[in-house]
Parts: C-alpha cells; structure tokens; sequence
C-alpha cells in the first residue's frame, strides 16, 4: 500500500510540473511567480526598470497581425515599423513571459539603429493559440511563417534577423536548422537552452531539488502524450549543426534558470559563423539590463559584420 501510495503521489507531483512547463494555464495553487524554478528572484531594482521598460512598450501604438500556424493554432503579433528601416527584427519572447516584458528595454535601441520590429505572441501564451508550450518544437515553425510573413510584406528588400530570449531563443536557433528565407541574414539568441529534456531536468534537480530519475521517465511518457514528441527530440543540438546564417549568443554569467553551459553547448554545435558574448554578473535574460553598452556594441558589431 505504502509503495503504491508513493507512486501515486509521485506521479500527481510529475503531472503537476508537466503541466506547469507546457500547458496554457497554471494549475490551480499554483503561485504565477516563476522565482523558485528559475532559481532565484530578480533584485527589485531590476524588476521595476523591467515593469517601467513593459509598460512603455505597452503604450506604444502598434498594429496587430495574425496567421494561421500549421497546426491551426492562431498566432498574433505586433509590428512596430520604422520609418526609414535598415533590417526587420523578428523578436520572440521567453515562457511564461510576454514582448513588452521580454524586449521592454532594448526596443528603443533597437528602432532607433534603423529596426522595424515584430513582436510575436508565442503559441500557448498571451493572445496567441494553442493549448500547450512546446518548448520550441512547434515554436520553430511559428518563428519561419513569421519570417515568411515578413519577407512577403516588404518584398525581401529588407533583412530580417531572428531574435529570442530564454525559450524565445532556443526557438530561433531551433529555426536556424529549417530552410529559412533568403532574407533571414542573422539570429540572435539570449540564453536559450539546448533541450526540453536537459532545462526541465536543470530545474527539477537544481532548483526545484527534486530526484529527476524519478520523474523524469513519467515527465517524457506525459510530455509524448500531450504534445506528441519526444522532450530529447526538442533540441537546439539537433539543429545547429545545420545552420546556415550567423548566430550571436549572448548570455549571463549568473544564470540560474537556464545554466551557461547551455550556451557553450549552443556555440559549439552551431555549424555556421558564430559569434558568443558573456556579460559577467547578468542573471536570465538580464545581460542587456545589466551592460547596455557592451551589448548595444556586440549587437552592432554583429550585423556589420553580416554585411561585410
């Protein structure tokens, strides 16, 4: 009794944190702060220049876009156009996050370098469709219609660099491994992760302190019976290798949500010219906060270089 009491109560704990990573909503009990399992929380002076940063991004008139996913899934997003514009940033933002959050405080910089920008809602999150996150496996595919979608809308006369935060930017490097667009000359990924398997089995065993041979196993049945993958198939890895444009990874010293070996692992995979800026002292999806200058250069830098 006592041991099949435990696996009861095993499993109900592993549906749990399934459901937390993948589904739409939150269970309910469940607080909505993300502190615990991305490892610890943001000081309050970062969190308020972020609040302030979303907020203004909010404001800021746009207009709304909509496709329709290849599974059907409804997708929004938001374009920011600039007048006179250089190059198009397709932005794609991190989980449980949103655009104004995510790129609040690097828009500015952003338009103001020659940028028209769109924001995409990612699927399972915010005004987007779908019932689940899918760690970037369905996500790559959103981020190559919305390349596609950019490239018919200005007749391909303008480049278009991909651009993701957390998942956001596992999902633009995922993308790097599809037949992307002629238009598409760069990407730029910010502490993206290599795997669903590999962040989900950080954040169980590092921050969550939980036994990942335990739960893992009945995290990979139920994660096959949702979204009908594999979580070691959803990987960066897989698609580095073929990748065909340059990629900037960029990531925080400090990270303890998605560690920074994941970004070396990234780096080193990725087939094409590559680039690799750590910011020392930057936690998730900080590094721009924490060394505007630095990384304003870095990003100039980079796209010089792409059109040498």
């Amino acid at each position: 009794v006592g041991t099949a009491a435990g696996a009861a109560a095993s499993y109900a704990v592993t549906k749990g944190l399934v459901k937390i990573a993948i589904e739409r909503d939150l269970p309910r009990g469940i607080p909505k702060s993300k502190k615990t399992i991305s490892g610890s929380p943001d000081p309050d002076f970062f969190t308020e220049r972020l609040r302030i940063s979303a907020e203004r991004l909010a404001d800021i008139p746009m207009e709304q876009v909509e496709l329709t996913a290849r599974d059907g899934a409804k997708l929004v997003a938001h374009w920011y156009p600039c007048e006179k514009a250089k190059r198009v940033i397709v932005a794609m933002h991190g989980w449980r996050s949103s655009w104004v959050n995510d790129f609040g405080m690097i828009t500015d910089f952003w338009h103001d370098s020659g940028c028209s920008i769109l924001f995409a809602e990612q699927r399972g999150q915010n005004n987007s469709g779908g019932a689940y996150m899918t760690f970037g496996h369905l996500e790559r595919y959103d981020c190559l219609d919305w390349a596609n979608y950019i490239t018919e809308r200005t007749g391909g006369a303008l480049p278009v660099y991909l651009c993701g935060v957390s998942m956001g930017a596992a999902t633009v490097l995922m993308a790097a491994g599809l037949e992307l667009p002629d238009s598409v000359h760069g990407i730029m990924a910010d502490c993206g992760f290599t795997s669903a398997h590999a962040i989900w089995k950080h954040v169980v065993e590092k921050n969550l302190h939980l036994s990942y041979k335990i739960h893992g196993y009945m995290i990979n049945n139920i994660c096959k019976k949702t979204i009908s993958t594999d979580a070691r198939d959803i990987s960066t890895l897989r698609a580095l290798p073929n990748a065909k444009v340059p990629i900037l990874f960029v990531h925080g010293s400090d990270d303890t949500f998605v560690p920074i070996q994941m970004t070396y692992d990234n780096y080193k995979a990725c087939a094409s010219e590559k680039r690799l800026l750590v910011v020392p002292g930057a936690g998730h999806g900080l590094s721009y906060l924490v060394d505007q200058k630095r990384c304003q250069q870095e990003l100039n830098d980079f796209v010089d270089a792409v059109l040498e």
